[in-house]
């Protein structure tokens, strides 16, 4: 069983920035896979950002391509999402989650357990 709590949430300003944390408990592994995804009201929830604990590499949606930047702690508890040059389009519950399969994949269903979410408001 692996346990996600997320925090860092909160309301900012278009082009400003935040940073999201996700603390992870419980068995990791370094072959899993840790996700950032998000869900805005009336949408479904879309991938984010993932890294590979065991090396680092990283795969982003092009929509936060350069914008955010997914990176880890090195002790496999806590993985982070930094945000700059937020726009009211990022505006999100924000969950992570952990894909156990030796594949990276950016569907949701693909993930294995979840943490509860945060929110993020941009306003303009």
């Amino acid at each position: 069983q692996v346990q996600l709590v997320e925090s860092g949430g909160g309301l900012v300003q278009a082009g400003g920035s935040l940073r999201l944390s996700c603390a992870a408990s419980g068995r990791i592994f370094s072959t899993y896979r840790m996700g950032w995804f998000r869900q805005a009201p009336g949408k479904e929830r879309e991938f984010v950002a993932v890294i590979r604990w065991s090396d680092g590499s990283t795969y982003y949606a092009d929509s936060v391509k350069g914008r955010f930047t997914i990176s880890t702690d090195g002790t496999m508890n806590t993985v982070f999402l930094q945000m700059n040059s937020l726009s009211p389009e990022d505006t999100a519950v924000y969950y992570c989650a952990v894909r156990t399969s030796l594949l990276t994949s950016t569907n949701a269903v693909d993930y294995d357990y979840w943490g509860q979410g945060t929110q993020v408001t941009v306003s303009s």
